[in-house]
């Protein structure tokens, strides 16, 4: 364990903006994480628990509590068979693409388009992150917790955790924080069947169809790196929290509703808004489709020193000398063109501390 006072907390971000903690403590085991949240709040402290640092925007005043970093690592095996697959133990540090990287070369299945996905394992089910059709609530089994409110730890089982679309009962609350994540994964030389257009185009397969681990994998993170969603130092349209938007998920009145205002705003001839079908008969379109259309088109801000990516609409990047009210405001405009423009109001998916968007 250690501990650093007055510490910066951008390098600890993906995004490169906030203040510094007033305490930065880093541990490196799930006991030392609870002692340490346990004595923070005898204390009354607040506390602000980062991973790795890929969805938070810290106000440029910092943090006046204790952050606590996770560094605790592994990947346990607890069992592994033909028939149940392998069931695996990955403490809250472990880096994600580590254990994806992991997972494909040891034949298992189930995460591999979660490839370069950037951040630490315990944050991946406070969101449910997933990307190119797959999601990691398809694959946890439980995740152990310390629950803030009694101050014990606890294990939770996946039908626990609330999953749905980009969030849990884990998100918006700081009552938990996660000490270890346990997944159940096919043993396979193949993919889960490829979910996402345009992998399967690019795989040259038809969706629904399987490829070899590795080739998923490779073909994912080819696609990453067009959109600038694999971290480069060198890259400023990396420095981001990738997706700052999520998709809107509508009713389907309020989707029709939509598909009508793009047609009086962009012409009855114009491709409508995507949709996808969702839970409860509801209908997901596209956030990028959105702001695109809205006027905001990829590099919109450029030279900064916030702008949008020049690779991807919905990334807002820091091109090197940001502060996290600049990212605010460029992402607040965003939302609000694509609001007027077409009456969906964007959700931020990166967690805001200190302010608010």
């Amino acid at each position: 364990m250690r501990t650093d006072h007055d510490a910066p907390i951008a390098p600890l971000t993906t995004m490169r903006v906030g203040g510094p903690a007033a305490t930065l403590v880093t541990v490196e085991s799930a006991d030392e994480a609870v002692a340490v949240v346990r004595e923070v709040d005898a204390a009354g402290r607040d506390l602000l628990v980062v991973s790795g640092g890929s969805n938070l925007v810290v106000a440029d005043e910092g943090f006046d509590g204790v952050v606590l970093r996770m560094a605790s690592r592994g990947i346990t095996v607890e069992s592994q068979d033909l028939c149940s697959g392998a069931f695996v133990t990955v403490a809250a540090g472990e880096p994600w693409d580590d254990l994806v990287a992991h997972a494909v070369a040891s034949g298992w299945s189930g995460i591999e388009a979660l490839s370069g996905i950037p951040g630490l394992t315990g944050a991946t089910p406070v969101q449910n992150v997933g990307a190119y059709g797959q999601e990691v609530a398809q694959t946890i089994a439980r995740v152990r917790v310390l629950d803030r409110t009694t101050g014990q730890v606890r294990t939770m089982a996946a039908a626990d955790c609330g999953f749905t679309y980009r969030h849990s009962v884990f998100k918006g609350t700081d009552r938990f924080v996660v000490l270890d994540v346990s997944f159940q994964l096919a043993l396979a030389d193949l993919s889960a069947p490829v979910a996402y257009a345009d992998l399967a185009q690019q795989l040259g397969v038809e969706l629904g169809e399987r490829v070899p681990l590795a080739d998923a994998r490779d073909a994912v993170l080819a696609q990453r790196r067009r959109r600038g969603m694999v971290l480069d130092e060198a890259d400023h349209d990396t420095w981001s929290c990738g997706s700052f938007f999520t998709n809107p998920v509508l009713p389907a009145a309020d989707h029709d509703v939509l598909v009508a205002r793009a047609a009086e705003r962009l012409g009855p001839e114009a491709p409508p808004p995507p949709r996808f079908d969702a839970p409860g008969g509801q209908a997901k379109t596209s956030a990028a489709w959105l702001i695109e259309r809205a006027g905001f088109g990829k590099g919109y801000g450029m030279p900064g020193p916030a702008a949008l990516s020049t690779k991807h609409t919905l990334a807002v990047t820091n091109r090197g000398s940001a502060s996290a009210a600049d990212v605010a405001a460029l992402a607040r405009e965003v939302r609000d063109g694509v609001r007027e423009a077409f009456g969906v109001t964007l959700v931020n998916e990166p967690v805001f501390v200190g302010h608010a968007l």
